[in-house]
């Protein structure tokens, strides 16, 4: 006997995967010109010898929830405002250079049911995912990898889920990964700029790290947030710098 499944539950996406408009949008295809000059205290540095340091490039929560339709936050638009081909050039770049030692491709679901949590944790999560009824298929097509970053995954890459609120450096294998590789320096790419990137650079530094953001391969959920975030990162946390610099940077 055949059983009919809710509509919502035959396709694969947890949302009804319509394409949004970018001239509907509005939104501006990069946000590289809201990326500031270098702070005072980056500027004294040479970057380039910097990033000449055992590093680790860090993609962090860029998945089809983002960048296609059909995924629970594909409406803020990312797929049209330029962080895909930004970090698809940092990342093709850190290939090429010798002295990156590791590459950790960091997921961050947005459907948080079984995770740990503290009263305030639930509430959060609830309020991200809690009215859909999404199916153990439609969920993991949300927290996968982007397909254009998937091509890039290589043997000997490390993949892995956020478990914490807003960093990787809890609760996951990624400061064991980097001690025992020696890393010193950590680029970092993804979604949210004001959220798993910046507290991942924090997160970075506290643990004896030197973060480096790509500004660009990165994004709010609205765009106009973006350029007071870049300023916050780069005054206090980490330099933040274009995909293209990162390029140039790293140019011998």
């Amino acid at each position: 006997m055949s059983v009919d499944l809710p509509v919502a539950h035959r396709r694969t996406t947890p949302l009804e995967p319509v394409e949004l408009d970018p001239a509907t949008l509005g939104h501006p295809a990069s946000n590289v010109a809201a990326i500031p000059a270098l702070a005072p205290q980056w500027a004294s540095l040479d970057l380039r010898e910097v990033l000449s340091r055992p590093a680790a490039f860090l993609s962090v929560s860029q998945s089809n929830s983002l960048y296609r339709p059909g995924g629970v936050q594909y409406a803020e638009g990312h797929a049209f405002r330029g962080s895909l081909p930004a970090t698809i050039r940092a990342v093709r770049a850190a290939r090429q250079a010798p002295n990156f030692v590791s590459f950790a491709w960091i997921g961050y679901s947005v459907f948080r049911d079984s995770y740990p949590g503290t009263d305030f944790d639930r509430a959060q999560y609830a309020s991200w995912t809690g009215h859909l009824d999404a199916t153990p298929e439609q969920i993991a097509w949300d927290d996968a990898l982007a397909p254009e970053l998937a091509e890039l995954v290589e043997p000997g890459d490390s993949t892995l889920y956020e478990k914490a609120l807003q960093t990787a450096f809890v609760g996951t294998d990624l400061p064991l990964e980097l001690a025992r590789k020696r890393v010193e320096v950590v680029v970092l790419t993804g979604i949210h700029t004001d959220w798993c990137i910046e507290g991942n650079a924090r997160a970075a530094r506290d643990h004896g790290l030197l973060p480096i953001v790509i500004g660009d391969a990165t994004g709010t959920r609205h765009p106009d947030q973006e350029a007071a975030t870049f300023e916050r990162i780069n005054n206090y946390f980490a330099p933040v710098i274009s995909s293209e610099e990162f390029v140039r940077l790293l140019a011998r």
